[in-house]
């Protein structure tokens, strides 16, 4: 036996193979030099991301060339909704990410056990918690967000029937971090492949040849969560050692679930409340027609493509942070968090001048409209040269929730992006109109919580590497 499976033999008797001998699949993340690992764990991350949003942005291209506008800014205008449902229980994945690389740092399998069975069942209470919210709050919201008359009954209906895959949804994104958490960022990617295809597939078949408009994209997705919910399982099942599902022992273990929801409730809340806030953003946009209302959800969907690139290496830090700090190894933790953040800044500036620049060729794949088209450009020409800024709070705040620290920057990111948007909404915007001028409402959010988390990050991660130490 090797130095390194003699360290990670645990009581007993085991060694976690995901960290004495990472597969193919997966990265090592205990031992080696770090640049190219978490590259390797970052990109096929980020693609994930971009696919996910594919489903999104599928439906929305499809709408907008082969159905109408109308229908378009129905789909759109779900977005920041269908987010704010999803958010907690997202939160509550990244939990039991941070748990479980915590587990293989330390190796222990017995943990590491309970904590993926937890995690799967948690999945499926979670998603019919989310299915049931979704069908009786959801509608009343778009009824408050005052969307618009000839936009409204489209919207209800498709976010009736993207609710109805919530539990596969939430199945895979459990499943998915699972995965992740022992360094396997590609198996997710490829099953998303898949289900991007099978998205595509349907929601063009169902659109242009039944002319089912927001039905047939909203079945579409359904049809793609479940094939990803299937497949993320049976990968699972497949696993040895201690990340095997095994049916008969699916349990909820009380030390597990406590320890998740410790981590994953705040994130989970603070994209709620991201999300909240950014409803009433949605209700300003909306203010201005179902044209600025579709111009804005096609823009948004090019701030989703860039966020993944950066949400990629804010997962790259807590999962990285999460099993060298479970393994005592603080320099290792001070050098994740430092290329975290420079590959998190630069990439994700990349991705913005990319399609910045390239904004005239991609926004012909979402309409012909030139109204529509019009908007979409000045919320492009504000939130694409911008936020990059986000990376420095972004990344410092996975890094605390590496370290077991997420009330934390829930409660600064909450403050700082949250309650200044509303602020901005009630109290500046009104006095400061115009479509433009609302946009600013990002970049001043994002550099306002960078001023907060960053220094508060140095603070917590001094305290946390002195109790190792000790």
């Amino acid at each position: 036996m090797s130095k390194e499976e003699e360290v990670c033999n645990n009581k007993e008797g085991e060694s976690v193979a995901a960290v004495a001998s990472p597969r193919k699949n997966e990265v090592d993340m205990l031992h080696g030099p770090l640049l190219g690992k978490i590259l390797m764990f970052a990109m096929p991350f980020a693609l994930s991301g971009v696919l996910e949003q594919l489903f999104n942005s599928v439906d929305v291209m499809v709408v907008g060339r082969f159905a109408s506008s109308e229908a378009m800014a129905a789909v759109g205008a779900n977005t920041f909704l269908i987010n704010l449902c999803i958010n907690l229980f997202v939160g509550m994945s990244v939990g039991a990410n941070v748990i479980l690389s915590n587990h293989i740092g330390q190796c222990d399998n017995r943990a590491i056990r309970h904590a993926v069975s937890t995690t799967m069942v948690l999945s499926v209470i979670s998603g019919f918690l989310l299915l049931l919210i979704g069908l009786l709050i959801a509608p009343m919201v778009l009824r408050a967000m005052d969307t618009p008359a000839n936009v409204i009954n489209d919207a209800i209906t498709y976010l009736r029937i993207w609710f109805l895959g919530a539990p596969f949804f939430m199945v895979y994104n459990f499943g998915a971090s699972v995965l992740r958490s022992k360094g396997d960022t590609r198996r997710p990617l490829y099953i998303l492949i898949i289900a991007g295809i099978i998205n595509t597939v349907v929601a063009l078949v169902t659109v242009i040849v039944f002319k089912m408009s927001v039905v047939g994209v909203g079945m579409a997705n359904d049809v793609a969560y479940v094939f990803s919910a299937i497949a993320v399982v049976y990968l699972l099942r497949k696993e040895q050692g201690p990340f095997r599902l095994d049916y008969r022992h699916l349990h909820i273990y009380g030390v597990e679930l406590k320890r998740i929801l410790q981590i994953g409730i705040p994130a989970g809340i603070q994209g709620m409340v991201f999300s909240f806030s950014n409803i009433f953003v949605q209700s300003a946009i909306n203010s201005y027609g179902s044209a600025a209302m579709a111009g804005a959800s096609a823009s948004q969907i090019f701030d989703a493509y860039c966020y993944f690139l950066l949400n990629a290496f804010s997962g790259a830090c807590v999962t990285f942070m999460g099993q060298n700090y479970g393994a005592g190894e603080i320099e290792r933790c001070k050098r994740i968090f430092r290329i975290c953040l420079v590959c998190g800044a630069l990439f994700t500036l990349a991705g913005n001048m990319i399609l910045f620049f390239g904004e005239d060729y991609v926004l012909k794949f979402f309409t012909t409209d030139p109204e529509v088209a019009h908007y979409a450009k000045l919320r492009i020409a504000v939130t694409m040269t911008t936020q990059w800024i986000a990376s420095f709070y972004e990344i410092p705040a996975s890094a605390m929730r590496g370290l077991g620290h997420s009330i934390e920057p829930a409660l600064m990111t909450v403050f700082g992006t949250c309650v200044f948007r509303l602020i901005w909404i009630f109290t500046i915007h009104p006095i400061w109109s115009g479509f433009t001028q609302l946009m600013v409402i990002y970049p001043a959010s994002w550099l306002l919580t960078d001023f907060i988390v960053f220094p508060a990050f140095l603070i917590i991660s001094r305290r946390a590497f002195k109790f190792v130490k000790s």
